[in-house]
């Protein structure tokens, strides 16, 4: 039985990364993470990967002299591996239309916050600073817009007037080593399809983000 293939990538400590390769050796992936690539090359997730017998490849940006150029090398090199899914864990660059284009409907993202609230950065600052009741991680198919794909799945955290940036972000990491590589399994185990009218769940289409773990009722 030939497994479903599963390409990373990353560009730094690779925390999630992790959490992939955890689940993966649980038997619980549903799928086979075959390669890892990193657009730095001395980035520590690189090191996860090859410690865990996983192909690890440096490509780095700063060797191409544009965006283009480097997101044209980058797809070629995972059209080579023939991947199922590509995830992006911590990959801090802003792929191109036709780099998305190319693989839409198998590239999924994780954002720390609870989209459409606070695309971009700074998100834990910013659900602090506005006093949110509640604040999180999503992950979502990647089209075009930033941060502006299909949501399929939310983890959710209570904020409280003692909570901090700090202690926020690492309580939402522990969130998306949970959510990510299972939303990932869903998909390889042909539970989850990206389609023109949105995303299809379990042969239904899902009309809102499904809320996962402590928060769900």
């Amino acid at each position: 039985m030939s497994s479903k293939k599963v390409v990373i990538l990353i560009s730094g400590s690779g925390s999630n990364l992790q959490a992939f390769i955890d689940k993966q050796n649980r038997g619980e992936l549903g799928g086979q993470v075959t390669t890892v690539i990193s657009n730095k090359a001395d980035a520590y997730g690189l090191v996860r990967a090859q410690n865990a017998g996983i192909e690890a490849i440096a490509l780095e940006h700063t060797d191409f002299g544009s965006r283009e150029a480097f997101d044209l090398a980058l797809a070629e090199k995972i059209e080579t591996l023939n991947p199922d899914l590509i995830i992006l864990a911590g990959f801090m660059r802003i792929l191109t239309s036709q780099f998305v284009e190319r693989f839409k409907g198998k590239l999924l993202n994780i954002h720390p916050s609870l989209l459409p609230k606070y695309p971009g950065l700074h998100t834990h600052r910013r659900a602090l600073e506005n006093k949110d009741e509640f604040h999180g991680t999503s992950v979502h198919f990647v089209t075009e817009e930033l941060d502006g794909g299909p949501i399929i799945a939310q983890s959710r955290l209570s904020l409280n007037s003692a909570s901090n940036e700090q202690t926020v972000m690492q309580d939402v990491q522990r969130l998306e080593h949970q959510l990510y590589p299972e939303v990932a399994s869903w998909f390889l185990n042909g539970r989850l399809v990206m389609e023109k009218e949105g995303v299809n769940f379990d042969g239904q289409k899902l009309r809102s983000p499904i809320i996962y773990g402590e928060d769900q009722s």
